[in-house]
């Protein structure tokens, strides 16, 4: 209980450099520079980020066809299917989110597919007026995943009056259009970016191996960081939890809010994705490919004794449990009993330490980005 009472503190004062967040790493053995980066970067080009954006891709496809037969014929039966596409697309681009580079950051990928809370408000306005432009970036809350979670399962408490909405509402209409809009969204922005991927910037990203701060590995990395720190800590966890808000809980603030019993669904895929990408692990789990653990083994990388890599991995698996005991539903277990939720955030938080002061430093790879607590 005392270390849930001093996290407030100790992410605050981390935050403001008011005390090291870790403790003395080092780093012996070959020099970094020896270490193949371009290699690193061609396995997980064609090995990780590009399997998992066209699996992503298959998984939207069914999810746009879900949708245009649900708009030709809106009933149980179709809405189900239409739940079932989301579902399996919001599972997969949890292993889609980190890779906010290249492409999907030219594009502002993740903003317009997953910007939770989303506006229900706005969203109800739009389709009351049926004037909307959702490739504006201030719209990016009235869209995406969290958008089709609202209109899948939030108008209404039970799925008959739901489907009123889509069939005998006076914006019937206008209600099948933006659910069909979203859809259309996702799906043109996902092909946008594996497009590119497959087409011109795999090269591009493999080639820029050196280790400057514009590099592709010490950018992908920052992201992978700042995705680990911010999207995925903060956001699923800590910032419904109360973690910067003076213990003030935002239980409305979770991922799928509406479709409640997804989040820790969605927190545990996030989780995994990011171990499998430190370990190297293919898309397909097959095989290893080079990467962030064996880069710190080539460089001999020890902590306290103990390989960094080993530490990270074994933080990443504590995480797990703790996530794993959670209610299914946050947003109930948040108001059931917060203090587990608190448990995760300070196991997470542990990785942080690890991976971005250790880790970072021993790749010698500067931090290029600001965690606010606020955001």
């Amino acid at each position: 209980m005392k270390s849930l009472k001093l996290i407030f503190v100790f992410v605050v004062m981390c935050g403001l450099g008011l005390v090291s967040c870790t403790e003395d790493s080092t780093s012996s053995g070959a020099d970094a520079d020896n270490f193949d980066r371009q290699a690193m970067l061609a396995n997980w080009a064609d090995e990780i980020i590009i399997p998992t954006y066209q699996d992503f891709s298959t998984k939207v496809s069914a999810l746009k066809t879900a949708s245009d037969t649900f708009a030709t014929a809106p009933n149980t039966a179709n809405l189900n299917e239409l739940r079932q596409t989301w579902e399996a697309a919001y599972i997969t681009w949890q292993n889609v989110s980190m890779f906010n580079i290249g492409p999907a950051q030219s594009i502002f990928l993740r903003s317009f597919l997953n910007i939770y809370p989303t506006n229900a408000t706005n969203i109800d306005a739009n389709i009351n007026s049926g004037n909307y432009a959702l490739q504006d970036i201030n719209r990016k809350d009235e869209q995406g995943f969290p958008a089709l979670d609202y209109l899948l399962f939030g108008l209404a408490e039970t799925d008959a009056e739901i489907l009123q909405f889509y069939t005998t509402n006076a914006n019937a209409n206008n209600y099948l259009t933006y659910v069909t809009d979203v859809v259309n969204r996702i799906d043109a922005l996902t092909n946008e970016v594996v497009i590119d991927w497959e087409v011109d910037y795999r090269a591009t990203f493999i080639n820029n191996s050196g280790n400057t701060a514009n590099s592709s590995t010490n950018v992908l990395v920052n992201e992978y960081m700042k995705y680990y720190e911010v999207f995925f800590r903060n956001g699923k966890i800590g910032t419904p939890a109360g973690v910067f808000s003076a213990g003030m809980q935002t239980p409305e603030n979770v991922e799928a809010f509406y479709k409640k019993d997804l989040s820790k669904t969605l927190c545990l895929e996030a989780l995994n994705a990011l171990q499998n990408f430190f370990r190297g692990n293919t898309y397909n789990q097959m095989n290893t490919v080079l990467s962030l653990e064996s880069y710190l083994d080539f460089l001999n990388t020890i902590k306290n004794g103990e390989d960094l890599s080993e530490l990270i991995n074994n933080q990443f698996d504590t995480s797990r449990v703790l996530i794993s005991a959670l209610n299914t539903n946050f947003y109930e277990q948040i108001n059931t009993n917060n203090i587990q939720m608190l448990e995760a955030f300070e196991a997470l938080q542990g990785n942080v330490v690890f991976l971005k002061s250790d880790m970072m430093s021993a790749l010698s790879i500067n931090i290029a980005f600001e965690s606010n607590d606020g955001d």
